[in-house]
């Protein structure tokens, strides 16, 4: 049973940093492409980050970054200088790689298969 599962989210405080974890079991993640989207209450869910199984990354903003241990079967979220309009629900999402697609492609939450349960990130003072 393929499943993805969250953690490390937390309050924090503007300017703070967090790193954001999605484990996967049942399936490896480096054949995969592996997104992290938030949700905030009454707004629309969100593109943040993905890393393709080849290892090309597109971070919706340059203060996100993501990486992926493989022998750890994880995909990380590195997100800094955080600002309370990052406060959200990130979920992780998980397909299975294709070649030939681009950038519009992985950033469509719809082509995602597998999807995480979701970590709370609030940023306050």
């Amino acid at each position: 049973q393929e499943q993805l599962v969250e953690s490390g989210g937390d309050l924090v405080q503007p300017g703070g940093s967090l790193r954001l974890s999605c484990a996967a079991s049942g399936f490896a993640l480096d054949t995969h492409a592996v997104a992290w989207f938030r949700q905030a209450p009454g707004k629309e869910r969100e593109f943040v980050a993905v890393l393709r199984w080849s290892g090309v990354a597109d971070p919706a903003r340059g203060r996100f970054f993501i990486a992926r241990d493989n022998a750890k079967n994880t995909v990380y979220l590195q997100m800094s200088n955080l600002q309370p309009e990052d406060t959200a629900i990130y979920y992780c999402a998980a397909q299975k790689g294709v070649a030939g697609k681009g950038n519009t492609y992985y950033r469509d939450a719809n082509i995602y298969d597998s999807w995480g349960q979701g970590t709370q990130v609030t940023v306050s003072s």
